[in-house]
């Protein structure tokens, strides 16, 4: 099964082309080039390496809470096996 997890947009890159997201204390690199305008600080659902779209803090603080109550993410003393399956484009 594959999800689409909320994260945070740390960093873009000088082309903004890609950016750095974070879910926790775990990073990653994802490309930005389904989404406009993304700013840092925002919130977007992270698919394969893929930002799919932009979502509210609220959303992302949601879907974030609905996921670690099923079990699919754990708390940030831990690992996020969720994000880490979304390696893409690096």
């Amino acid at each position: 099964m594959c999800l689409a997890i909320p994260a945070r947009i740390t960093a873009i890159d000088p082309t903004g082309q890609s950016a750095t997201v974070a879910l926790g204390a775990v990073t990653r690199d994802c490309s930005l080039a389904l989404i406009e305008d993304a700013a840092v600080g925002d919130y977007v659902l992270m698919h394969v390496g893929y930002a799919l779209n932009r979502i509210s803090p609220q959303e992302a603080q949601q879907t974030l809470a609905l996921m670690r109550e099923a079990g699919v993410l754990v708390d940030q003393d831990g690992p996020a096996p969720a994000l880490a399956d979304t390696a893409g484009p690096a």
